[in-house]
C-alpha cells in the first residue's frame, strides 16, 4: 500500500471513529458541555485548526465554542449581514470584512433548508501546509456540526418539554389549591332565609378571581366577590394572600368599614402598589331582612326585586384594595328587604367580550335575563349557556365569577 493510500485510509478512519465517538456520546446522553469540548478537540487538536467558533440559533443566536477569536467576537457580529447571506462554504480571506478579527472560512450548517448554526474558522496559513488539510475536512467539519448542533437543539426541546409538563403539573396543582379556596356551590347557604348560588371559571389553570361566604353568627352572613387586577400567577397568589386576609379580618364585631381599611393596608403591603382589588363585600340579617354592603370599585351588582320588578345596580362604596395608601371615603349602604328579591354579582370578564371592533362591554342581556321570576340558579345557567362559557367561546378573555343570593318575602319564597 502507498502512502497516500495509507494517509487517505487513516484520515478516513479518523473520520469515522470521530464520528462513532460522538454518536455514542449522544446516545450516551453526555451533557451539552462535553459534547462541545469533544467538538472542540476534535478540531483543533486532530485537524489542527488555529481558531474555531461555533455559533447556534434556537430562540436567538448564541455561542456555543469559542477557540481562539477574542472573547468579545460574538458581540459584535451582525447575522443578518455578516453571515446569513452565506448558504455554502466560503473561503472569505480576501473578501472585505466587518468581522473584529480576520475569518478564513464560514461553513453554514443547515436542518430543512434553514441555517441553523454556523463554524467559523481563522488562523489559516495561505501558503504551506496548513491548507490542503483544511480543505479535506471542510464537509466532514460540516457534517459533525450539523450533528453536534442538532443533537444539542433536541436535547434544549427535550429539557424545555420535561420543564414545560413540570410546569404544567404545577399548574394544575395550583389550580386545585385555588379552588380548594372558593366555596363549593353545594356548600353555600340554602335554607329559609336565604339561597346563595355561584360559579367559577378561571381563563387560565389559576385566576384572579374570587369569591368567599363567611357564616358571621347565627342570624347573619356575609359574602363578597372580588377581582385582581391582571391574569396569571401574580393575580392568583395575591387573590390567594386577600382570601387568607379576608377570612382573618372579616367578623362579626367590625363593621363593613373597619374591615375594608384593614384590608387595603394588607393588600397595599402585599401588592406594593403594582395591583389591586376590586371588590364588593355585604352582609345580611335573617332577622331584620337588612342587606349592608360596600363597593370597592367593582362591576356594581344587580339587586332585583320580584314584586315591584325593580332592577337596582349597588353602586354605593370606595376605590378599589391598592389603589390608595388610605382610603378617602367608604359609602356604607344598607338595603331592607320585604319582598322577595335577588342579587347578581359578577366579575367583568362576564360583560367584557373580544368583538370584530375589540373589547366591548355591556350589561343589557344580563338585565334582561335577571329581571323575570325565574331563580337565580336558573337566570345564571342561561347565561352561561348563552354566552358559549363552558363551550371555550374565543370572545371570553378573562375569569369569569358569578355569586348571587336570593332574599324571601314575608311568606318566604313563595
Amino acid at each position: 500500500m502507498g502512502k497516500f493510500s495509507e494517509n487517505r485510509l487513516k484520515l478516513s478512519t479518523f473520520k469515522l471513529n470521530a464520528l462513532l465517538d460522538i454518536t455514542l456520546a449522544i446516545n450516551d446522553n453526555v451533557s451539552t458541555s462535553e459534547l462541545i469540548r469533544r467538538y472542540e478537540k476534535m478540531l483543533t487538536d486532530d485537524l489542527d485548526i488555529g481558531k474555531v467558533m461555533l455559533l447556534k440559533f434556537s430562540d436567538k443566536w448564541e455561542c456555543l465554542l469559542n477557540s481562539g477569536f477574542e472573547n468579545n467576537f460574538f458581540d459584535e457580529v451582525d447575522m443578518d449581514r455578516d453571515l446569513l447571506p452565506y448558504d455554502e462554504i466560503s473561503f472569505i480571506t480576501s473578501e472585505p470584512q466587518h468581522f473584529p478579527e480576520l475569518v478564513d472560512i464560514i461553513i453554514p450548517v443547515s436542518h430543512k433548508d434553514k441555517s441553523i448554526a454556523f463554524v467559523l474558522i481563522g488562523d489559516i496559513e495561505e501558503e504551506g501546509e496548513g491548507v490542503s488539510p483544511i480543505i479535506k475536512h471542510l464537509r466532514f467539519i460540516q457534517t459533525l456540526s450539523n450533528i453536534i448542533t442538532v443533537a444539542i437543539e433536541n436535547k434544549r426541546l427535550f429539557q424545555e418539554s420535561l420543564r414545560q409538563e413540570a410546569m404544567k403539573r404545577e399548574m394544575e396543582l395550583a389550580s386545585r389549591m385555588q379552588t380548594m379556596l372558593i366555596p363549593a356551590r353545594e356548600k353555600l347557604p340554602s335554607h329559609d332565609f336565604i339561597r346563595m348560588t355561584a360559579f367559577y371559571h378561571p381563563h387560565f389553570e389559576v385566576g384572579g378571581d374570587y369569591y368567599d361566604v363567611i357564616q358571621l353568627s347565627k342570624d347573619e352572613v356575609g359574602f363578597c366577590i372580588a377581582d385582581v387586577s391582571g391574569k396569571g400567577i401574580s393575580a392568583a397568589i395575591l387573590m390567594s394572600n386577600f382570601q387568607a386576609n379576608l377570612r382573618a379580618l372579616y367578623t362579626a364585631d367590625q363593621s363593613l368599614t373597619t374591615t375594608l381599611n384593614r384590608l387595603n393596608e394588607r393588600v397595599m403591603n402585599s401588592a406594593k402598589g403594582e395591583k389591586f382589588i376590586t371588590l364588593f363585600i355585604a352582609r345580611y340579617h335573617y332577622r331584620t331582612r337588612e342587606l349592608t354592603y360596600v363597593n370597592a370599585g367593582h362591576n356594581p351588582p344587580f339587586l332585583f326585586e320580584l314584586e315591584s320588578k325593580k332592577l337596582t345596580q349597588l353602586a354605593s362604596g370606595c376605590v378599589g384594595m391598592g389603589m390608595l395608601d388610605e382610603l378617602p371615603f367608604i359609602n356604607e349602604a344598607a338595603i331592607k328587604l320585604d319582598a322577595r328579591a335577588k342579587l347578581f354579582c359578577y366579575t367583568d370578564g362576564l360583560v367584557e367580550v373580544i368583538q370584530d371592533s375589540g373589547v366591548e362591554f355591556g350589561t343589557e342581556d344580563l338585565e334582561k335575563e335577571i329581571s323575570n321570576q325565574k331563580s337565580l340558579e336558573d337566570n345564571i345557567k342561561t347565561i352561561i349557556k348563552n354566552q358559549k362559557i363552558l363551550e371555550g367561546s374565543a370572545a371570553v378573555f378573562d375569569d369569569i365569577s358569578i355569586i348571587g343570593a336570593e332574599f324571601p318575602g314575608t311568606n318566604g319564597f313563595s
